[in-house]
């Protein structure tokens, strides 16, 4: 505010009046729960300098996965439909559209829209069998904008269809209800071997050398383990892995679908199998037996607990994989992940280390690094994304939680420390703006307001951060500030981002305009330098 203030004093000794003093602070945010979303996917878009987050809710009535964008991973604006309108991109899906993400090819310019789906045909074509209760698989569409429309890449979900040859498929032993597995180890054991692998959750990842992976969640449905300590099968969702071939990356033209690489396409096929059957291979990244952390066991007895209506289960889901350096600077891969469910207290995020994306990968001793935390009334805290901020000095993990145990899920964007020990400092108080955002600029649509006396007249204004994305100036934590000089001039009404000025009588008066945002402690707090002064003259 003191180049404001300094214009201002200059302007207003001419003149013989004498200012009051402005206080401002620091810009900060705080994460205030107001955005509806879920298992959010963040994208820092440097051409607009706006976060895009992608989220399984908030779409409007008609579309798949809500899209919202901000300047700083806190004030966020919805943008109007959705990343995929029904009826016209992910078609092969009936349902359950989860886990977006978005992946930025800068060369190409196109936006490559991974997304995960249930079918409800040709699911024997799939899965094997017409009845396959969660037939889910991955969708990739494509758009020339983070704001879409996408569109599908090509018909049908991804060329992939990943087939477990060791797993006996006991839900064929079992009853109708399919929630009650064998009581004994030999007795799964008799049931038929192999079964194709529903996913969900993608997410791509780049490596330095160039190679492409897809990380993927196993889903619980039809993967009945043995458990040697509890002595009975528990339905669990692993994180697997595939490679991926580059030729969609690189296709100008955004038409090719991206297929896994060939050392994966028909991995597990027997030669007995007939012509024209597909069983591809995966790698085993993270499961609970190789690495056993007794937090992820929230829901091991949900059976016996609900009466039989929900299944014993464990959820290791919503993966994501960054590469950092050690202090010799040898890559580090890390990969944070979701377990338990997330209406359950013991729902959070843990990581896992390797010194290679496909491991193997050690989970955390620290485990879980993100968890509720009810002293700041902040519950379901988990499946987010990683990010950085505009000037790449420090990373976020934007993910969902409730303010309540009821509430639906919203967004939060919360500090990390990746390199080292893995950190999220979640937190509900007033911090500083991410490293980059700043400083804010303000600007009114017109230098010189010239009206009426006894009519209103005006100027839009708007506020943007040091990489040029407007803020919305309807959402309340933001808010402008404007006073007339002399206040016996006449009036002002700020309405979002315009602000009305009437004059009593013919005259000329001065109107100051500044940013504020709003504070943990529901306060408004000027904003350094995002102000701005605009003569106003009768006329």
């Amino acid at each position: 505010m003191r180049k404001c203030v300094l214009l201002v004093v200059g302007l207003l000794l001419l003149a013989g009046v004498s200012p009051a003093a402005a206080v401002s602070k620091p810009p900060t945010y705080f994460n205030n729960a107001a955005t509806p979303g879920a298992d959010p996917f963040v994208h820092f878009d440097r051409a607009s300098g706006y976060y895009y987050a992608y989220s399984t809710e908030g779409a409007d009535p008609g579309y798949h996965f809500g899209i919202y964008r901000s300047p700083d991973l806190a004030t966020w604006e919805h943008l109007p439909g959705g990343a995929l309108e029904a009826g016209k991109a992910g078609t092969w899906a009936h349902d359950w559209f989860w886990a977006p993400e978005l992946y930025h090819n800068e060369k190409t310019g196109l936006y490559y829209f991974f997304y995960s789906g249930r079918m409800n045909r040709n699911v024997a074509e799939h899965f094997k069998y017409a009845d396959f209760e969660e037939p889910s698989k991955v969708g990739v569409a494509v758009a020339n904008s983070p704001a879409g429309p996408f569109r599908d890449v090509a018909p049908g979900p991804l060329d992939y269809h990943p087939f477990d040859p060791d797993y006996h498929d006991v839900n064929l032993i079992m009853d109708a209800a399919q929630k009650k597995p064998p009581a004994t180890r030999e007795e799964g054991q008799s049931a038929p071997l192999g079964t194709y692998i529903p996913f969900i959750d993608p997410n791509v990842f780049f490596d330095a050398d160039g190679r492409i992976y897809l990380y993927f969640s196993r889903n619980a449905y039809r993967n009945w383990v043995w458990d040697t300590d509890l002595g009975k099968y528990v339905e669990e969702s692993n994180i697997y892995a595939v490679e991926l071939t580059a030729d969609w990356w690189h296709d100008p033209a955004g038409r090719t679908k991206p297929s896994i690489a060939p050392s994966y396409r028909d991995a597990n096929l027997d030669p007995a199998d007939p012509p024209g059957t597909r069983k591809d291979g995966f790698t085993p990244i993270l499961n609970y037996g190789s690495d056993k952390q007794s937090w992820e066991n929230a829901h091991v007895d949900d059976y016996a607990k609900t009466g039989g209506a929900k299944k014993d289960r464990r959820w290791a889901e919503g993966s994501t994989t960054v590469r950092t350096t050690d202090e010799h600077g040898k890559p580090v891969y890390r990969l944070t992940y979701s377990a338990n469910n997330y209406e359950n207290e013991h729902y959070g995020v843990g990581y896992a280390t390797a010194d290679s994306p496909l491991g193997p990968w050690r989970k955390s001793p620290a485990n879980p690094v993100l968890s509720q935390d009810p002293a700041q009334a902040v519950y379901s805290t988990g499946h987010g994304s990683i990010t950085a901020s505009p000037d790449g000095t420090e990373q976020f993990y934007v993910h969902h939680g409730r303010p309540s145990t009821t509430d639906n899920r919203r967004l939060y964007s919360s500090r990390m420390r990746v390199a080292g020990p893995l950190a999220i400092d979640l937190t509900t108080a007033d911090q500083p703006l991410p490293a980059g955002v700043g400083p804010l600029g303000l600007r009114a649509d017109e230098r010189l307001l010239r009206v009426r006396p006894g009519v209103a007249g005006g100027t839009g204004v708007t506020v943007r951060s040091a990489p040029g994305a407007a803020f919305d100036l309807a959402n309340p934590l933001n808010r402008l500030r404007a006073k007339l000089i002399p206040a016996t001039a006449g009036t002002v009404a700020v309405h979002g981002g315009r602000v009305e000025v009437t004059l009593h009588r013919p005259g000329a008066a001065l109107l100051e305009i500044g940013y504020q945002r709003l504070r943990a402690d529901n306060s408004y707090a000027d904003v350094p330098h995002a102000c701005t002064t605009v003569p106003v003259l009768s006329r």
